[in-house]
């Protein structure tokens, strides 16, 4: 059996596209807009999934050909035991990860949903401080930032790209230059969903925000 390998922002993406191509197929009467959705589809596809092997491929190139309503509901629902979880992270690491959060309390254990979860992040209730977690080439790396309640409101997420109830979430950057003085920093910032289950749900591509966790840790 082929083991799970579809992480959440690549699940949510397979989501989309069959709700694309079942709403397609629900009122396209044209048989060439159908097969150019489909196509896109096949694409789109291709672009997430670009070393996928010969299993992973037998699981996904189907999609395309879904037609009747049972096909993208039976489907999805067998998909599902491919997810790859985000890594259960111990007290241990996310104290590792924050070494100066003296009184650190990650996210409730019980209200994750690991398969749903592409990065963590949470605030620090009454210190305006917000922690986020990444996955990246098989390491977790820990970000610690300021949220700017000022500026709380509707805009667009960096992460997720989705029009949210976001927060101008600030990180500096660990990178000093060669010859910088003592009191040198650079702070890094953009606009993140305060909501980051909200974010999980609808993120479809990692790179923003894998690259903004680079910036900062010098990664």
């Amino acid at each position: 059996m082929t083991p799970p390998f579809i992480r959440n922002h690549h699940f949510n993406i397979i989501q989309n596209q069959a709700r694309l191509l079942q709403q397609a197929c629900a009122s396209a009467a044209d048989p060439k807009v159908l097969r150019s959705v489909r196509e896109g589809v096949q694409l789109a596809l291709y672009e997430a999934f670009p070393d996928a092997d010969a299993g992973q491929r037998a699981l996904l190139e189907p999609i395309a050909d879904w037609h009747a309503a049972d096909d993208f509901r039976l489907g999805l629902q067998a998909l599902q035991a491919y997810r790859l979880p985000f890594p259960a992270l111990a007290e241990g690491e996310l104290r590792r990860l924050f070494p100066k959060a003296k009184k650190l309390k990650g996210p409730d254990p019980g209200a994750l949903e690991l398969e749903r979860t592409t990065y963590l992040g949470w605030t620090e209730a009454g210190s305006g401080r917000m922690f986020l977690v990444c996955d990246i080439d098989g390491s977790r790396v820990g970000v610690e930032g300021s949220v700017t309640g000022s500026v709380r409101g509707k805009n667009v997420c960096f992460a997720c790209r989705h029009h949210s109830e976001v927060g101008l979430f600030t990180a500096i950057a660990k990178h000093r230059p060669a010859k910088a003085s003592p009191d040198y920093y650079k702070a890094i910032g953009n606009y993140i969903c305060l909501d980051s289950a909200a974010c999980n749900r609808q993120i479809e591509d990692a790179g923003p925000l894998e690259r903004f966790v680079r910036d900062v840790t010098a990664r």
